[in-house]
């Protein structure tokens, strides 16, 4: 059992001994292209730490990748899976229906809230729920192309794989790419490649859908846009309110149907229950995954109830998705969000996390820009806060230094300067702020 309340180093270096040797297991046995952010290798966890089999014990600002939103092994989401173990575990919702399913369906479809009815359907990953709703608002539109985002991240099966940026590790090597797909500006202002300001740029990025409809591509052809209301693995890129909006205008306009992928920012995690809600944006469909279920595999698309029925009865769905385990560990992790209060912990913490960098960045060189909303909050590493010039090997050098000290961060960004941090939304004041301390240490370091 863990006991401790922070971060505990007990080896002599990190890794210890006992991961490294598991490591070396690995090597020999796991594909190499599945890759490890650490070499830790973890043996228990408990709300936002982490204990690896040397004893160690790590504050985790990963979160499984935006996985835990509420803490891992939460007490009452083990009970639910327990219980609901003993009853039923797998029937296949395509062979006999059975309640759970439809209960968290209900659920989603009055959370995500709108001015039209929706209807819902499961899967079991981020990538799944992508390329079902691909398929979905194909078939309703009965057009074929699709957009998205520069710096998008959407998941590694083959649409979701094309729809996404950074080449390198993600689509190098793995063409040809899925046909008739385009990309489009994002809202990266920190790096505007226009040169200019918001709000006097009048979001000109989000024009440019407009522009390529009218010279380059036909609105007849189009059946989706795509976009992260914060962009996770491209570096948690936050654009101005109006970009979206525009957007939404311009897919409205042209019956194009508008995707708004929740999977790293849904559950709480921005301040909201789910991001897009600080735009004021109304999906056609939502993506939705990560933190769903506490760590169990579901995915979810959620959408305008006939843009759902387009597909016919087998044409969507799936073996494993929305299993009773799953959606009774979702229907938790909702009524904990809602009870607990979680989306104005999360707002917290971007309070402490925002503060904490400010104050760094008045002191040091290598913070060039500090964004995201709630407990999705990253630090852009440059060489020169003038050229912006990005630090990538800062970055690495930071994480591995922090991870030393007992804190684990995980980076992001194209270019891999950015560390992100994804706490879960119960973690304590005490912890963040010794995390912090640990970061600032390391970042002074550097600047000697």
């Amino acid at each position: 059992m863990i006991n401790e309340t922070t971060a505990k180093i007990i080896t002599d270096s990190v890794p210890g001994p006992k991961s490294m040797e598991v490591y070396e297991k690995r090597k020999d046995t796991i594909a190499r292209g599945v890759s490890n952010l650490s070499k830790i290798c973890v043996d228990e966890a408990k709300n936002a730490l982490l204990k690896d089999i040397d004893g160690n014990i790590f504050i985790d600002f990963a979160s499984g990748i935006g996985v835990q939103n509420i803490g891992h092994c939460d007490e009452e989401i083990i009970n639910a899976i327990n219980k609901q173990s003993k009853k039923l575990i797998h029937p296949c919702f395509h062979v006999a229906m059975y309640e759970q399913y439809i209960t968290l369906g209900e659920k989603l479809a009055k959370l995500t809230k709108g001015s039209f009815d929706k209807k819902v359907m499961f899967a079991n990953s981020g990538a799944e729920a992508v390329e079902n709703a691909i398929k979905i608002a194909r078939k309703y539109t009965r057009k074929t192309g699709v957009l998205s985002l520069e710096c998008a991240f959407h998941g590694r099966t083959f649409m979701a794989m094309t729809l996404t940026s950074k080449v390198k590790p993600y689509k190098n090597g793995f063409g040809p790419f899925m046909p008739d797909t385009h990309k489009i500006p994002t809202g990266y202002c920190y790096r505007c490649e226009y040169k200019l300001s918001y709000p006097e740029c009048n979001v000109i990025c989000a024009n440019k859908l407009e522009t390529l409809l009218k010279g380059e591509l036909s609105a007849d052809d189009i059946a989706a846009l795509i976009v992260e209301p914060i962009q996770g693995e491209g570096g948690f890129i936050t654009p101005p309110a109006k970009f979206y909006k525009k957007l939404q205008k311009i897919c409205n306009d042209n019956n194009i149907i508008f995707i708004v992928d929740e999977i790293q920012s849904g559950f709480g995690r921005t301040g909201k229950m789910f991001a897009y809600q600080h735009y004021n944006i109304e999906p056609d469909i939502i993506t939705l995954s990560k933190s769903i279920a506490a760590g169990l595999p579901l995915s979810a698309v959620v959408g305008k109830s006939e843009i759902m029925d387009a597909p016919g009865p087998g044409e969507i769905g799936g073996t494993y998705g929305g299993s009773p385990l799953a959606c009774v560990a979702a229907l938790k992790v909702i009524e904990k969000i809602e009870k607990e209060s979680l989306e104005l912990k999360a707002l917290e913490i971007e309070k402490i996390l925002k503060n904490r960098l400010t104050e760094m960045s008045e002191k040091t060189p290598y913070i060039g820009d500090i964004r995201g909303k709630g407990a999705m909050v990253a630090v852009e590493f440059v060489k020169d806060k003038t050229t912006k010039e990005p630090n990538a090997e800062l970055c690495k050098n930071l994480i591995e230094n922090c991870l030393k000290e007992g804190v684990l961060f995980i980076s992001a960004g194209i270019y891999s300067n950015l560390i992100r941090f994804l706490p879960p939304l119960t973690i304590t004041n005490e912890q963040i702020h010794y995390a912090m301390d640990i970061l600032e240490r390391n970042l002074y370091k550097a600047k000697k």
